[in-house]
């Protein structure tokens, strides 16, 4: 009987799709971090897959750079200007030149359509360049 259970047990464990929490996050600088210009950012992004400007399916999308500007709500197109890099290709670094001082760098994944997903698919850091 025991062995009934286990296969049961077994069968609807697997049956089940695997869910991640999806989120984003800098591999590369650091949060509060000094850094000289030009410096690399480095992109991670987890329980999405990237794809380039266009594409719209499910779970997918790409990464967007914003620099010392205010959070993009869900839904609304992300703007592309100085502020509001695009990396459409699906990119997951670049080289960033900036004068010194200190900036907010926020991650923002979009879709294929650059709509912001919002707070959940978002991340901020602190760096100083010198």
């Amino acid at each position: 009987m025991n062995f009934i259970k286990a296969l049961t047990f077994c069968a609807l464990l697997f049956s089940v799709p695997a869910t991640y929490a999806q989120s984003v996050n800098f591999v590369e600088p650091k949060d509060g971090a000094t850094v000289t210009s030009p410096f690399k950012v480095v992109f991670a992004v987890t329980g999405m897959t990237i794809a380039p400007a266009g594409e719209m399916r499910d779970n997918t999308g790409h990464h967007h750079l914003l620099i010392n500007a205010q959070d993009v709500p869900e839904g609304t197109v992300i703007p592309m200007d100085d502020t509001h890099k695009h990396f459409g290709k699906g990119q997951t670094e670049t080289e960033l030149s900036l004068p010194p001082g200190k900036y907010k760098l926020t991650m923002q994944f979009g879709n294929g359509a650059h709509q912001s997903y919002g707070p959940k698919l978002s991340k901020s850091i602190t760096v100083t360049v010198q």
